[in-house]
């Protein structure tokens, strides 16, 4: 069966056939969009070592690590760390939420041994140009792909 059959027939019922190679294959196309954003946010990281004095890396492998602790760090800790803070983000009408990005990257830079950031304020301006170079990248890379589309089941059914 085909790859588009199968999604289309796992918008409907809510499940996939149960033959191994589409489940892998399904598998693989849902691991595209992850490896892209890691990607995007390994060059984005890149640059903004290259443009700001006070981040470092020493070699490409802590640039990859860092990367995938970032992604890590804003999926898990970043959202508890918006709930506990709320009060002030909306105090700050959401300009907050930029101190949460430089403490992210202070974050990732303290677990990373190969990866120095010298302040908080080099993280604060390098939190912005990352964001938005992300969002640069991302638009370009991304846009047009129906696999980054995100559909609620219709069923009710989460997992």
């Amino acid at each position: 069966m085909a790859l588009r059959q199968c999604l289309k027939r796992e918008r409907l019922t809510g499940r996939l056939p149960f033959n191994a190679s589409t489940q892998f294959t399904y598998m693989l196309y849902s691991l595209t969009p992850f490896l892209v954003h890691w990607g995007i946010t390994a060059l984005s990281l890149w640059v903004a070592s290259h443009i700001f004095a006070g981040i470092k890396f020493t070699d490409t492998s802590s640039l990859i690590v860092s990367a995938l602790l970032l992604g890590f760090a804003n999926a898990i800790v970043k959202p508890l760390l918006i709930i506990l803070t709320l009060p002030l983000t909306f105090l700050t009408f959401g300009l907050f939420l930029v101190v949460l990005n430089a403490l992210m990257i202070l974050l990732v830079s303290s677990l990373v041994d190969g990866f120095k950031v010298s302040s908080f304020w080099t993280a604060f301006f390098a939190s912005i140009f990352i964001t938005v170079l992300s969002f640069v990248i991302g638009s370009f890379v991304i846009a047009g792909d129906q696999s980054q589309v995100i559909q609620m089941p219709h069923s009710g059914i989460w997992l």
